[in-house]
């Protein structure tokens, strides 16, 4: 029987292998435009455009001025799907796994706006029911993927140089108490594949968006020092 260790071994070896694909996606098909609506709709406007009574299930993000954007989740047993339809984010289910949030994009389509998230925005999640979870945005980390096509590839930290493996990669962003990580892919000189961007958000709060009913899971000053 495979110990717990092996199973973690091998989850993490699927993320390094849901990374690979992400970039490969990327070559398979053509770059789409991105528009933004130049009237950038209220939250509650938002909600609404999103709803389908899902309760549990994610179904938009919502930055103010930044993003307002529909969420898909993955098909089941495919991690490395990421959604090739524009100004669409896709959940990535091993974050879901491990009791955490993830948002997939590609950065040429919906990942193009990750660029425009700032320390201290606030990042709205909404679910099927009109719901909303609310997350502060805490830190930024980018790697370079030291071999881009492997996926077993080893990561660089660009701030503090020091080098993780895929599997050290998933526990650094993934992992840990809850909270919300975006990733995308960070191109340089025209290699789609060169690095990976993490947006990491911790949370401040759920709401029922009948706007009568707030849960505040922690102020916004003792998450941040966290």
């Amino acid at each position: 029987m495979a110990s717990k260790d092996q199973f973690t071994q091998i989850k993490n070896r699927l993320f390094a292998s849901a990374l690979l694909c992400i970039v490969l996606c990327v070559f398979a098909f053509p770059t789409q435009a991105y528009a933004k609506d130049n009237a950038f709709p209220t939250l509650t406007e938002f909600v609404e455009t999103v709803k389908d009574g899902h309760a549990n299930t994610l179904r938009g993000i919502y930055i103010s001025n930044v993003i307002a954007l529909p969420i898909m989740q993955q098909p089941y047993g495919n991690p490395g799907f990421v959604s090739n339809t524009d100004s669409v984010l896709t959940q990535f289910s091993m974050a879901s796994e491990v009791g955490n949030l993830g948002l997939l994009a590609h950065n040429h389509l919906a990942g193009k706006s990750f660029s425009d998230i700032k320390p201290n925005d606030q990042i709205v999640l909404i679910y099927g029911d009109g719901h909303t979870e609310s997350f502060l945005v805490d830190n930024t980390m980018q790697y370079q993927a030291l071999s881009p096509l492997s996926p077993y590839s080893q990561f660089k930290d660009l701030e503090t140089e020091s080098i993780l493996s895929a599997e050290d990669l998933f526990r650094e962003v993934y992992r840990g108490e809850y909270h919300l990580t975006l990733q995308t892919c960070i191109d340089n000189e025209g290699n789609a594949s060169w690095g990976r961007l993490f947006i990491i958000a911790k949370p401040v709060g759920s709401k029922s968006f009948n706007g009568l009913e707030e849960k505040t899971l922690g102020s916004v000053s003792s998450v941040i020092s966290q």
